[in-house]
């Protein structure tokens, strides 16, 4: 059985254009929508589900709120909140609220997907340019100081890896099993998460972190 996600958003549009997009994906099945957080609650009461993709910003209450209710009865649900704020205050507080992962609308249905695989294995997602936002913050506070691996999920640690034993993108994938496309997407966020502009300074974080190849 695939991960079993329901999307919960008020743009019908933009719902139909995911599940599209979701429907491709093998061990993704979208099984329930909604468009307001009183239908994502009564849907969690009927249907048993993984994943809830939850809009922040719903006509009704807000995903914050959503969010709230079902870290507090629904505690095996993983929550990824998908946005179209990069503010830190709204990052912080769906964080706070029990969402494991925060994708932003102008990220591709990669990252989405990416973040569907990772919270529903009990992993952190942060997309990229919300990472960045959270790193610069860190950076703030503690100057020079890069972030510890536990930021990485499981396979952007796979892709540090083998960019430490030396291998090209086209041979990463290969070993994964993965698009091309795909290792450059986890390069990015290698790069933005760790606050590191290079192969040589990545290899370099890999081997201090004990990720190189053995």
């Amino acid at each position: 059985m695939g991960i079993r996600i329901a999307l919960v958003d008020d743009h019908r549009m933009f719902r139909d254009v995911l599940r599209i997009a979701l429907a491709a994906e093998p061990g993704i099945e979208v099984v329930a929508e909604g468009g307001s957080g009183a239908e994502s609650l009564a849907l969690l009461a009927t249907l048993p589900l993984d994943v809830l993709v939850l809009d922040i910003a719903l006509p009704d209450m807000s995903g914050v709120e959503v969010a709230r209710r079902v870290a507090r009865d629904y505690p095996g649900l993983a929550v990824v909140a998908l946005s179209g704020y990069s503010d830190r205050l709204f990052i912080d507080e769906m964080l706070k609220a029990g969402a494991l992962g925060y994708v932003l609308k102008s990220s591709g249905a990669d990252e989405l997907i990416m973040a569907i695989h990772a919270v529903a294995g009990g992993r952190l997602f942060l997309s990229a340019e919300v990472a960045d936002c959270m790193l610069n913050r860190l950076a703030a506070c503690q100057p020079g100081v890069t972030p510890p691996v536990t930021v990485l999920g499981k396979r952007e640690q796979d892709v540090l890896r083998l960019i430490a034993a030396g291998k090209r993108s086209a041979e990463i994938a290969s070993a994964l099993g993965v698009a091309i496309g795909t290792v450059s997407v986890h390069r990015s966020n290698l790069k933005k998460k760790l606050g590191l502009m290079s192969t040589a300074e990545l290899t370099r974080y890999a081997i201090r972190e004990g990720l190189h190849a053995n």
